[in-house]
């Protein structure tokens, strides 16, 4: 489930034999196939915590999905995370109070599934590019507090993002299992260039190779 229709089109294109389109409702085209000779959908969430949380309730209440494996981009933020590496998403940090709804008076945790993590990251091993740890899940995407990217770096923050803690709060209320894993696209604390849209749309083959060690038991 990568946030951009298009690159739900690319990545269905080029993993799924014979792959039909099942739905393209608001432009969001759903492709099932398989993958492997494993049943394996490819569709895209859209863009923040509402739009992806809606999609996978439906998809896990109603379509019998078990497990969603986001495939998206990131802002870097700890030093050792560089542009076009890869983070698998252990757990999600958030600004957003959509989860602080999910039970009264607690602190949701939002984290991906263990065995989903484990084996991206057993797949990944050796591969210093690829990172496991935590992000944060944004609901704003240029506004940022002065300090703030500076403390959760020292807090040992890999990378921000928009989806991942709706998804695993989604999952975790469905009793399903779920994970990010993600591209390094820009960096907020070190200098450089930023991918392009079209670089963002095409560079998340590590990213997709670790998506299905870890959803394909």
């Amino acid at each position: 489930m990568p946030g951009d229709p298009y690159r739900a089109d690319r990545i269905a294109e080029s993993i799924l034999a014979e792959p039909r389109i099942i739905s393209d409702v608001r432009g969001i085209r759903a492709y099932t196939g398989n993958y492997d000779g494993h049943p394996l959908s490819v569709m895209a969430s859209g863009m923040g915590m509402p739009s992806i949380s809606i999609y996978a309730t439906e998809l896990f209440r109603f379509y019998g999905v078990e497990r969603i494996v986001r495939v998206g981009t990131a802002g870097g933020i700890a030093p050792q995370v560089a542009r076009g590496d890869v983070v698998i998403a252990a757990g999600a940090h958030t600004t957003s109070a959509m989860n602080e709804i999910r039970i009264p008076t607690v602190h949701f945790s939002a984290v991906a599934d263990f065995p989903m993590a484990a084996r991206a990251t057993a797949a990944s091993l050796g591969d210093p590019t690829v990172k496991t740890g935590v992000v944060i899940t944004e609901d704003h995407f240029y506004f940022k507090a002065p300090g703030v990217v500076e403390a959760l770096a020292a807090y040992g923050v890999l990378a921000v993002e928009m989806e991942a803690a709706g998804l695993y709060g989604v999952a975790a209320a469905e009793g399903k299992a779920a994970l990010a894993v993600l591209t390094v696209s820009d960096h907020l604390t070190a200098e450089g260039r930023d991918m392009t849209s079209q670089e963002r749309e095409t560079s998340y083959h590590r990213a997709l190779d670790l998506a299905l060690a870890a959803a394909l038991e």
